[in-house]
């Protein structure tokens, strides 16, 4: 089994880069992907998502249209080599916005489903 530095970096019990699997590896990419905000990165000013600039904005049927249309377009944009994005579905409910991806490794390995929130992972 391959395995990849863990995200956020940092070191295992023994001392050494901490690892992680592949399938917690791509979580953590789409992690980076979502709340990376455009302008972030110094040689990739155009990378990332920028879903925490949600956390403060109301919560409507519209922003929940335009957050699905940008997850979407962003995991297509940065990971479209390691994913295939197949469904994100946004829910605004009270006060809270939901983002559940839905894909697959392009690698093979079948279907997940992770949910994410502005203010961190469900």
């Amino acid at each position: 089994m391959a395995l990849f530095l863990d995200f956020p970096f940092h070191l295992d019990g023994r001392g050494q880069t901490a690892e992680t699997p592949e399938d917690d590896h791509i979580r953590d990419m789409i992690l980076q992907v979502l709340f990376t905000s455009p302008g972030e990165r110094v040689n990739r000013p155009d990378f990332g998502c920028g879903l925490k600039q949600f956390v403060f904005a109301p919560n409507s049927d519209a922003l929940a249209a335009a957050t699905q249309l940008l997850v979407q377009g962003s995991l297509q944009r940065w990971l479209d080599s390691v994913i295939s994005v197949e469904n994100v579905q946004v829910d605004a409910a009270e006060s809270e916005l939901r983002i559940t991806v839905t894909y697959s490794k392009r690698s093979g390995g079948g279907t997940r489903r992770d949910v994410f929130t502005p203010t961190g992972v469900v």
